[in-house]
């Protein structure tokens, strides 16, 4: 347990910082995580892997399309995609190593 908690104090210097964790799991998913990281504890790490989109315009303003046609999927400007982001947990157990910038 000595060793995943120096791991987590180490991770938690980088808090708001951008890095790649390495699992030891196969395929994709042992090729990394990069993303913003948001927390780490001895059971997992957060990192924010994809940020939602900024609103287009703001709310009763005309856009391009002449305004919200409501829903996620066709917005003002034609927004297409995921909105809200995308998190990725990841078991502290299961990470190898992590990497992170030197400034």
């Amino acid at each position: 347990m000595e060793g995943i908690e120096a791991m987590v104090e180490g991770l938690c210097r980088y808090i708001g910082q951008t890095v790649t964790v390495f699992t030891t799991s196969g395929g994709l998913s042992g090729e990394g995580f990069t993303g913003v990281l948001l927390s780490a504890d001895c059971r997992a790490v957060r990192l924010l892997s994809e940020f939602g989109a900024p609103p287009a315009c703001a709310v009763g303003s005309a856009c391009s399309n002449g305004g919200w046609s409501g829903g996620w999927g066709g917005g003002c400007n034609g927004f297409r995609g995921n909105p809200f982001g995308s998190v990725a947990v990841i078991p502290t157990r299961c990470i190898a190593a992590f990497v992170h910038n030197a400034i």
